[in-house]
């Protein structure tokens, strides 16, 4: 970890103080902000036996803070950040990226000379430790505050982190927030249609409701005040739409047209999922008699990616589990006569679509795709460094679809030749414009006004679409922890 040698200030107590040590000897916490993450900071502070920690909220909150904790050992509510900034050690801001700004510099000027001052990061995920303008020290001392939160430390500078979070959170919360909007644009779950039930489609239906569910500021500081974040999100909405006229312009066009697509697709996957056969033009034959489920119990061949890592997501049938919907039995697959001369012979009697999960384009996960083999990102690479949930459970997701020639075969064929998914991915398109545009105009109000638009068409189904997401992250979760444990002790480490 880079450190800057330039700072020697002293900090205000000893860096290698415990939660054991006397009371005049630990550090005084400082919390500004008692929302949601604000609270549950307070909260494990003070289980771990941290004994001086200051909170406030807006002066307009202080007596329900001082009824809130009035149980809590050590946790002394104040009336403003200025009683916490000027007498605190160390001292977090827990404010919405909104109003981070405004609220440092209403209270930064009352700061207790050499204490350490921070953001902060959601629990249970890596914990990112930067060490900016600040000693050895300092970073021990914060060390030892945070040990007890069981979080795994990261090292970053200011610069990797940014990256890193756009790498790892931005885009992929663009495709889910584009699928809800898309959704909601419809006037229609599409889960109750029978059209996108199953499979990986289950995934897909449970993440963007777990985002849709939380609060509209996580996402908006994440996109909106990182400049490799905008830059991520605006080339998803220009890979979607690229796609996407490629797919008309081959489905009703010539070879050469559906060429153009099925090597744009095969780019995509080489470059970020490594080497394999190629999908070419007589593979359109080949979708005959593959079905998801025929591939299932093969088994899932072991996946050339460029970390050769086993594949992260569960089987498909087991993601039924979690799904909010049922499938229907989908119609024969019929291929529309090319305009050109050039004829194709197609087995139709041997066309028949999976008869578990119905084929579809998949253009957010092709988009997905073919966004980070634009932006030369190997998602694998901070995978196992600061990857949400979220994230690990999509790369699964486009990772299952690409590495299955049949799946990919079989998206390739609906997204040339089917019409029933055109309008849906229209309306993905023009979502992912959207948000696209929402993010660079900088404006938190419309980013909010555009989220909680959305947010109030699934709002209904929150409570049972959490339930089932919240298992199923949790049984890819389970398997994940395993496997990198495995593989940390394997690599002595």
């Amino acid at each position: 970890m880079p450190t800057d040698e330039s700072f020697t200030l002293p900090i205000n107590v000893d860096p290698n103080v415990t939660p054991d040590a006397p009371k005049h000897a630990q550090p005084t916490i400082g919390l500004i902000g008692m929302g949601a993450m604000g609270r549950m900071y307070a909260k494990l502070l003070s289980q771990a036996g941290w004994k001086k920690i200051l909170v406030c909220d807006l002066p307009e909150k202080y007596e329900k803070l001082k009824a809130d904790f009035a149980n809590s050992p050590g946790v002394q509510p104040q009336t403003d950040g200025h009683a916490v900034s000027r007498s605190s050690d160390y001292i977090i801001y827990s404010v919405e990226a909104e109003f981070i700004d405004r609220v440092v510099a209403q209270y930064g000027p009352s700061t207790k000379v050499n204490a350490i001052v921070a953001g902060q990061t959601p629990v249970g995920q890596p914990l990112v430790l930067i060490q900016h303008r600040s000693t050895k020290d300092a970073l021990t001392l914060v060390e030892n505050i945070l040990r007890p939160f069981r979080s795994r430390f990261v090292y970053l500078t200011f610069e990797e982190h940014d990256s890193v979070t756009a790498n790892t959170q931005a885009v992929t919360h663009a495709a889910f927030l584009s699928m809800g909007t898309a959704w909601a644009s419809t006037e229609s779950y599409p889960w109750e249609q029978g059209l996108y039930v199953g499979g990986i489609e289950t995934a897909k239906v449970n993440l963007a409701l777990r985002i849709y569910s939380n609060a509209w500021h996580v996402y908006a500081g994440l996109a909106i005040l990182n400049p490799s974040a905008r830059a991520q999100i605006h080339q998803y909405a220009k890979s979607a739409s690229e796609m996407f006229k490629l797919m008309l312009s081959g489905g009703s066009g010539s070879l050469e047209d559906r060429a153009k697509f099925k090597e744009r697709v095969e780019w995509a996957r080489k470059t970020v999922f490594g080497e394999r056969e190629s999908i070419s033009e007589e593979d359109d034959a080949a979708v005959a008699g593959e079905t998801e489920k025929a591939e299932e119990d093969k088994g899932t061949s072991a996946p050339l990616t460029r970390s050769s890592r086993p594949p992260i997501l569960l089987s498909a049938t087991i993601l039924d589990r979690f799904s909010l919907g049922k499938s229907q039995p989908p119609p024969p697959l019929t291929v529309p006569e090319s305009p050109t001369t050039t004829s194709m012979s197609l087995p139709f009697s041997n066309l028949e679509p999976p008869p578990i999960y119905r084929p579809n384009s998949h253009l957010s996960l092709l988009a997905m795709v073919d966004c980070w083999a634009h932006l030369n990102i190997n998602p694998y690479t901070h995978l196992s460094l600061a990857a949400t949930p979220i994230f690990r459970l999509f790369l699964g997701v486009a990772e299952h679809l690409f590495q299955s020639p049949t799946l990919l075969r079989s998206a390739i064929h609906s997204a040339l030749y089917d019409n029933w998914h055109r309008a849906d991915d229209l309306e993905f398109v023009i979502a992912a414009r959207g948000w696209s545009q929402c993010v660079s105009f900088g404006s938190f109000e419309v980013y909010r006004r555009r989220f909680e638009e959305t947010r109030r068409f699934f709002e209904p189904r929150f409570e049972e679409g959490g339930r089932l997401g919240s298992e199923m992250i949790k049984a890819v979760m389970e398997t994940e922890v395993k496997r990198e444990e495995e593989e940390r002790i394997r690599r002595g480490l």
